[in-house]
């Protein structure tokens, strides 16, 4: 059995990473949520934004958690190529999914319209007008006037014509 004391270098590493991650995750929330008030981003998107930073903490950390335990790089490369090979054919099975994530990073990082805008999708079999009420991984919330509720996928929202439609009306002062 292995005393804790032979030990001590990989357990002292080990706690000072996790200690670095945690700061890192909540500074990095900061300086983006920060950015997202300055640069007047909408909250939604700023929180996607700290989601996608703290998957990418975490992978690092994994990756440091390996290296400082002494995993052998032979198995590491192989572990991350068979787990790569898998997903990578699940994903080709699917490939709508990985399409309309795809296109929710696209549409995060573009900003082609945001939340609250009208817009027109023109397709000729199923044209919509209505109000995009959430912008999500997979698929775009929007309301008609109606009131229905349309669940529409990323990767439509990029490969159809969209026209943002202003109500001048309601946002301008007339004065005489």
């Amino acid at each position: 059995m292995i005393a804790i004391r032979e030990l001590y270098v990989e357990i002292l590493a080990t706690a000072i990473l996790v200690l670095v991650v945690v700061i890192l995750r909540f500074f990095s929330a900061k300086v983006i949520k920060h950015y997202a008030k300055t640069s007047e981003i909408l909250e939604h998107r700023a929180n996607l934004v700290i989601r996608y930073n703290n998957i990418f903490l975490t992978i690092l950390f994994c990756i440091g958690i390996f290296i400082i335990w002494g995993v052998q790089t032979d198995d590491i490369f192989l572990t991350i190529s068979s787990v790569v090979t898998v997903v990578g054919v699940a994903f080709f099975a699917q490939w709508s999914i990985l399409s309309n994530v795809t296109s929710g990073i696209i549409l995060l990082f573009s900003f082609p319209f945001k939340i609250g805008d009208i817009i027109k999708i023109h397709d000729k079999d199923f044209p919509i007008e209505a109000e995009i009420e959430d912008i999500r991984a997979f698929h775009t919330l929007l309301r008609t006037k109606d009131g229905e509720r349309i669940s529409y996928p990323n990767n439509l929202m990029l490969q159809k014509g969209i026209s943002i439609i202003n109500n001048f009306y309601e946002d301008q002062e007339f004065t005489d």
